[in-house]
């Protein structure tokens, strides 16, 4: 009997310490743990890997009058030997229940042809070179190279079949691979780069310069911090960046090239909060900077500074909305969402930048208006339209003149490519990304770079429907499946959802989406309040004291799949990430019956205590979902946070969680503390696992090699298709 079917079987009542795995673990090395746990499966169930007996299990707390007991506090300890010792027992019983089977096996070689693709960066000119990464296939990280520049504005693709010069090849910088680089800034002389290295998948980089003439470091050197927006100025004698303190907030900082460090001088950001952070960048060749410090996601402010060392001056003050600010030819233009919940884009004079001054360039449209690039003398604006792309062209005054075309259901986005050129990119559901080089007078295309992924996407449909959530709100949602399916209620189905932080879920190409349909899987997207799918009121509809919103809408749409036809709770799995992930514990806590697997990666869980921990990690994130500490915050956070709301005796679907030691963004504490929670309390007799890498974490592709990203994302797929008793097209 293979393991993965043996899972389904699996009991909590099954806690012989005389029999079984509970007593095992308490013994043996993680090493051994596999073999003895596949051999004891044949005698008795196994039960979950148990809790340290010296450990105090449990602490009890009273906020705002309310008491709260925690057994599983110890977990929050990352670094306790008995932590690490329950985190290597939870990964040997994951991978006793995920099993090594012909299933995973397949799914693994499928996304290997999905994913382990050649892969380039757009080029960055800096004096005689271009400089780009490159992740070849078969490689596990891409490489920093550079070519001599093409002459004059010509665009030359990059070639994976060709050799170029090497400029970093982290390969090199560690054993384990957990060492990534990226191009952070180029000076115009092309004499210095500014360059980062990311070790695992946590947020904070360390930050090197290089001189590019000798190719090696300088001595300065940048310790781990939270850095952004990177620029040399003019001259090429120093250069500006953002550093984002947790403590005390962003600052722009000024280096000059060989001095040391320490003598850095704060530009701009004395008195922001922590809880905000700051992008700055230079507008023009007279040094002009803008500033955009954001309050969270629903709002921020922009700032100007016209002259080098010159004052800064707060264009928004005592507005409340979004900006987005750039120069063009010395106007001053801003997309917002002032008076305009759509957005619209504006001129504002920066001698006089108060509303009553501003002149209209895009009225607002019945579309939420998502990006615009000037383009020879005219604007092309991307528009949402019922969560499809749009790119319509307008003249500088405003005057319509066209519209791109953009099939349905497809994410779009348009920037200028040389003279009377321009680059589009489409991507889909079910066609992975595909850039087209537009004639701008002519309107033809030719394929500029496709990725060659071989997935038929005419065997699949591709629909949009809407349903009503408990409000009666309507909510979009994609589905995918194959044509000609019947609808007996029978099909696997797997349903996303992210719903929040003012961003759009749009129509995009996922390889682990593909072999879900490959395998007879039914796909659905819903696109939740939370979002920015329909402007700020449908973010705000979903954020804070309304954030149980999107947990209904969700819960809606797996009652509409079910109602509909597509399948029955034993056949419906649930997936999200980050505040996905604390998307799908809502869903499963409120209505376990309604599933049959959850996949919970990288999740916010603990929102009672949110407020105690993101101290080192996600301050901004406070302004999102609301602050325990606060007495009214902490009503609406305590009745959905998942952690507090596991129930004993409860029949809890099959539930993977997944985390890392480096997730800087999210503790990983919660999904430890989840995880023991939901063992603990289950009915179901179905598996809760949690799979746990030491150098995991959200920022780079996890911050992990792509060999590790592909079998870890064939483990999960493998997880839910055997939950639900598919696999095979």
């Amino acid at each position: 009997m293979q393991l993965t079917r043996i899972s389904h079987r699996l009991t909590v009542e099954a806690r012989d310490e005389k029999c079984g795995p509970r007593a095992l673990l308490k013994t043996i090395t993680p090493a051994k743990t596999l073999l003895l746990l596949a051999c004891c499966l044949w005698a008795c169930s196994p039960s979950y890997p148990p809790a340290p007996e010296t450990t105090e299990q449990e602490v009890v707390e009273t906020l705002h009058g309310v008491e709260f007991r925690d057994p599983f506090r110890w977990l929050e300890d990352q670094n306790n030997e008995q932590t690490r010792s329950w985190i290597d027992r939870q990964n040997a019983y994951a991978e006793l229940i995920i099993g090594q089977s012909p299933l995973r096996d397949a799914v693994h070689q499928r996304l290997k042809e999905l994913m382990d693709l050649d892969d380039a960066g757009s080029p960055q000119r800096a004096g005689d070179f271009e400089y780009f990464s490159l992740r070849r296939r078969g490689q596990q990280l891409p490489v920093l190279y550079r070519r001599p520049k093409p002459p004059g504005e010509a665009r030359v693709r990059i070639d994976p079949a060709e050799e170029y010069e090497t400029v970093i090849d982290p390969h090199l910088l560690s054993e384990d691979l957990s060492i990534r680089v990226a191009i952070r800034a180029l000076s115009e002389d092309g004499k210095w780069m500014v360059y980062s290295r990311r070790t695992g998948g946590q947020d904070e980089v360390e930050l090197r310069v290089r001189d590019l003439t000798a190719n090696r470091d300088l001595e300065e050197q940048y310790e781990n911090g939270l850095y952004d927006q990177v620029s040399f100025g003019h001259d090429s004698k120093g250069f500006y960046y953002v550093l984002r303190s947790r403590e005390t907030g962003p600052r722009l900082s000024y280096h000059i090239l060989g001095t040391p460090v320490t003598e850095d001088q704060d530009q701009f950001g004395n008195g922001i909060a922590s809880t905000s952070f700051m992008r700055a960048r230079l507008a023009g060749k007279d040094g002009r900077r803008i500033f955009s410090v954001s309050h969270g996601w629903a709002r921020n402010e922009i700032f100007l500074q016209e002259t080098p060392g010159g004052l800064v001056r707060d264009m928004t003050q005592g507005l409340t909305a979004h900006f987005e600010a750039r120069y063009h030819e010395g106007r001053l233009l801003v997309r917002t969402d002032f008076k305009a919940p759509n957005y619209r884009v504006v001129e504002m004079d920066p001698k006089n930048p108060g509303p009553e001054h501003w002149r209209e360039l895009l009225p607002e449209h019945s579309d939420v208006l998502q990006s615009y690039a000037l383009i020879e003398d005219r604007v092309y604006a991307t528009y949402l339209h019922d969560v499809s792309s749009k790119i319509r062209v307008f003249d500088l005054d405003g005057t319509v003149a066209g519209e791109i075309p953009v099939p349905d259901f497809h994410s779009a986005s348009i920037e200028a490519f040389g003279k009377g050129k321009a680059l589009l990119s489409l991507s889909s559901l079910t066609r992975p990304e595909i850039k087209y080089l537009l004639d701008l007078k002519s309107g033809q295309r030719e394929i500029w770079k496709e990725s060659k992924v071989a997935f038929s996407e005419k065997d699949y449909e591709v629909k949009q429907v809407r349903y009503a959530s408990k409000d009666g709100t309507q909510v979009p949602m994609y589905i995918v499946h194959r044509k000609g399916i019947e609808l007996d209620g029978k099909h696997p189905t797997l349903l996303y959802g992210y719903g929040g932080f003012n961003a759009s879920q749009t129509p995009r190409f996922r390889p682990s989406t593909a072999v879900w349909l490959e395998n007879g899987g039914v796909y659905a997207m819903a696109n939740l309040r939370g979002g920015s799918e329909f402007g700020e009121p449908w973010h705000c509809g979903g954020m804070l004291e309304n954030k149980q919103n999107v947990f209904d809408d969700f819960i809606a749409a797996a009652e509409w799949l079910i109602g509909q036809g597509y399948t029955n709770p034993k056949r419906l799995a649930i997936t999200g990430t980050s505040n996905g992930g604390l998307l799908v514990a809502a869903a499963l806590t409120q209505r376990p019956e309604l599933f049959r697997a959850v996949l919970c990666g990288f999740p916010d869980l603990d929102m009672v205590r949110f407020h105690s921990f993101t101290k080192t990690n996600n301050m901004p994130a406070l302004l999102e979902y609301g602050d325990a500490s606060d007495p009214e915050q902490f009503q609406f956070l305590r009745l959905y946070s998942p952690y507090q709301n596991v129930r004993q005796g409860v029949s809890y679907p099959a539930v993977m969680l997944t985390s890392g030691d480096l997730d800087t963004r999210v503790s990983p504490l919660q999904a430890r503390k989840m995880t023991a929670a939901l063992q603990t309390a289950t009915a179901s007799g179905l598996p809760v696992i949690l799979r746990y890498d030491a150098t995991a974490g959200h920022a780079a592709e996890r911050g992990l090699p792509r060999g590790k990203m592909m079998e870890n994302t064939a483990g999960e797929l493998a997880f839910l298709l055997s939950q639900l008793g598919a696999g095979g097209p």
